[in-house]
């Protein structure tokens, strides 16, 4: 069976990460899906889904990590076609993808025990947004 659920988030500012993990086991457990796996895909181009260890140490290295990579200030060719100073949340996000797939048996996400699924925001304002979830499994 295949079963498309979608959640709702609501960022605050950029490099806002939500960690969404209960709100996707929720849907696989209420799916009617024993074992399977759940695709979570977030649509657009300046959000990303990842896994990481929600804790604030990291969160705060993450983000650190990801401005080194594509600082507020450099020139982006993005911006001279668009003027909307989110060239730097592009390149951030392509980097990071739009998407992961997770197993799940008995109902239960299989995750390692630090690990949780986050939204990561790389615009540079705050969004709602809406993510897919689909579920395949028996």
């Amino acid at each position: 069976m295949v079963i498309t659920k979608t959640i709702k988030v609501d960022s605050k500012k950029e490099l806002d990460m939500i960690n969404i993990t209960d709100k996707v086991q929720d849907a696989v457990g209420r799916s009617g899906a024993k074992t399977g796996t759940v695709t979570i895909f977030v649509p657009g181009a300046t959000g990303a889904i990842t896994a990481i260890e929600y804790e604030n140490g990291l969160l705060k290295d993450f983000a650190g990590a990801l401005e080194k990579i594509a600082p507020k200030h450099l020139d982006y060719e993005h911006h001279k076609k668009w003027d909307d100073d989110n060239g730097r949340s592009h390149v951030k996000a392509s980097l990071i993808g739009p998407d992961m797939t997770v197993p799940f048996k008995d109902k239960k996400l299989i995750l390692g025990t630090w690990q949780a699924i986050v939204f990561v925001e790389l615009d540079t304002r705050p969004r709602e947004r809406e993510i897919i979830l689909q579920i395949l499994g028996e």
